[in-house]
């Protein structure tokens, strides 16, 4: 499906599981985006992100702002449609459900892949923060999780300036981290150079990257796991205000969750109105 030009797999938590199984097995190599609320905001004024975003294998819907705007698009389509065929008590919550795709936050699903990585046997590198002791700790806390689980590198990554065409690096360079990246021989790559660049890297990156099956941008789901950044209590996280535990937290992410919150609704509000 799509919202807002944006594609967006409508997939449940274990059907996503069973994409990843078959991503190791297939031929070919597999990229997995998380969009939510704001990367929706950055793709709709962006058309190279939306182009990259888009190229994503596996979209998965992050974000619960997305995921309430996708339920209620649905949901009145199917009312609207009821109503037409004067069906409407027969249009509850089942055929909602089948058209909206379930929420899976990106920090989780990157501990699902590492799950069905421990499984299989796949092997798994860690690559961004710009941090070697959140690396270590993020590593160190997998391995806590996961006591299987092959971890065979990490790399804080490259500098990348900004989300256009090209090339725009830094520091070390993505040479050598592709060098570093193939010469441990991972299944599985984990990216977190922030929402844009981690895309675009993995973009024009992953044919560089012969032993990888799936690479997945995963913003701060490093951070989180190594404790560095403490998540928002699991009843915030399901009621939708972990932006408001963020924004206390951390004041200086005003911006970002401006965008992610009132800009997105008010842009979502707009394109209904449209339809």
């Amino acid at each position: 499906m799509e919202f807002l030009g944006i594609k967006i797999d409508n997939v449940t938590l274990e059907e996503a599981q069973l994409k990843v199984r078959d991503f190791l097995v297939l031929p070919g190599q597999f990229k997995i985006f998380t969009p939510n609320p704001e990367m929706v905001i950055k793709a709709h004024s962006d058309e190279f992100f939306r182009k990259t975003l888009n190229s994503g294998d596996l979209n998965i819907c992050d974000g619960f702002g997305l995921w309430l705007a996708l339920s209620s698009r649905h949901h009145n389509v199917i009312l609207s449609k009821a109503k037409n065929l004067h069906w409407g008590r027969f249009f509850p919550a089942n055929l909602r459900v089948r058209m909206t795709p379930q929420r899976i936050t990106g920090g989780d699903f990157m501990l699902e892949i590492c799950q069905i990585a421990e499984a299989t046997g796949k092997s798994i590198f860690l690559m961004g923060t710009r941090n070697k002791q959140i690396l270590l700790k993020a590593k160190e806390n997998l391995q806590k999780k996961f006591p299987k689980l092959n971890i065979v590198g990490f790399d804080t990554g490259p500098i990348i300036f900004n989300c256009h065409p090209g090339p725009q690096i830094g520091g070390e360079g993505s040479l050598s981290v592709v060098s570093k990246i193939n010469q441990s021989g991972a299944d599985i790559l984990f990216v977190a150079f922030g929402m844009g660049k981690q895309e675009q890297w993995i973009n024009e990156n992953l044919t560089k990257l012969p032993s990888i099956k799936i690479a997945m941008g995963v913003g701060g789901a490093l951070d989180y796991i190594s404790g560095t950044v403490p998540r928002a209590p699991l009843f915030l996280r399901k009621i939708g205000l972990e932006w408001l535990y963020r924004l206390i937290r951390q004041p200086q992410r005003l911006g970002r969750i401006f965008n992610a919150t009132f800009k997105f609704i008010l842009l979502n509000l707009s394109n209904f109105k449209k339809s």
